[in-house]
């Protein structure tokens, strides 16, 4: 307690200081960009990892980043989402897992927790779709592996529980709303955004229309100066003939899925001309 107390005089002398601008203008209201939807992990902070400003995060945290379906209760992930896409009009939504997410750790041994935990086991319960499908089509993988691809196909499964809402499903008929998967890995500071053609995790840049790309964003992302870090050998990255460099990680083995059900979870109805 007594780190954060000096944490809160720093803030007050140094960062709230220099931004009084910033601050006079949230405090006539909030106008954010993306509804970030990730894990409570300590070691994930969405504003430090995206370097989003103070008020363009609109941001919902639970163990594995998960949302219940729509009706499946009523607690506050739900509220959260109609009031970001009705109320403040947010228009991309992320959901974001992360490697060594404990939470899934625990989904995969999830009758382990039962008596311990028994909140735990209940809240997981609605990661069950993610369970089943890892155990019936991923048996043959090895521990380790098992969890990441447990990781990448939770995420897949809180989209198709997000599109259960119906404030969701409207503007993803509207064309006024989009829907990414993105992994952070902790130890790389790697992020890799899920691609619907490729059916694989790529890097987010490559996802971005032409028009939005300038020369920041057309090279990978760096690693780290000191020269201990670099790009693990499970990346492979492909130069496309626009020369936009596309990272896919080879960790994620996917269930295959059709064009409809692709359709259907990650993009919604296209909007009628």
């Amino acid at each position: 307690m007594k780190k954060l107390i000096k944490g809160l005089r720093e803030f007050k002398s140094s960062y709230f200081c220099t931004h009084q601008e910033l601050f006079e203008q949230l405090s006539h209201g909030q106008k954010p960009r993306v509804l970030f939807i990730t894990c409570s992990d300590s070691r994930v902070d969405p504003n430090l990892i995206t370097q989003a400003q103070l008020g363009e995060l609109f941001v919902i945290r639970n163990a594995g980043n998960i949302i219940p379906p729509y009706g499946a209760t009523n607690g506050g992930e739900g509220a959260t989402i109609e009031y970001a896409v009705q109320a403040l009009d947010i228009q991309q939504i992320i959901i974001c897992g992360h490697s060594h997410c404990g939470a899934i750790k625990g989904l995969m041994k999830i009758e382990k927790l039962r008596e311990e935990m028994p909140l735990v086991h209940d809240w997981l319960k609605y990661a069950e779709a993610t369970r089943r499908l890892v155990k019936e089509h991923y048996s043959h993988y090895n521990s380790d592996d098992l969890l990441e691809i447990a990781i990448a196909e939770n995420v897949l499964t809180q989209i198709e529980n997000l599109r259960t809402y119906p404030v969701i499903h409207s503007k993803l008929y509207q064309g006024r709303l989009k829907i990414y998967a993105w992994i952070y890995n902790i130890e790389t500071a790697d992020i890799l955004a899920y691609d619907v053609e490729r059916h694989a995790y790529v890097s987010p840049q490559s996802q971005l229309p032409e028009s939005e790309l300038d020369d920041s964003l057309l090279s990978p992302f760096p690693s780290c100066s000191n020269g201990n870090y670099s790009t693990p050998p499970h990346l492979e990255v492909v130069e496309q003939p626009d020369d936009i460099p596309i990272v896919i990680d080879q960790r994620f083995p996917m269930s295959p899925l059709s064009p409809q059900q692709m359709e259907r979870i990650y993009r919604g109805s296209r909007s009628v001309n």
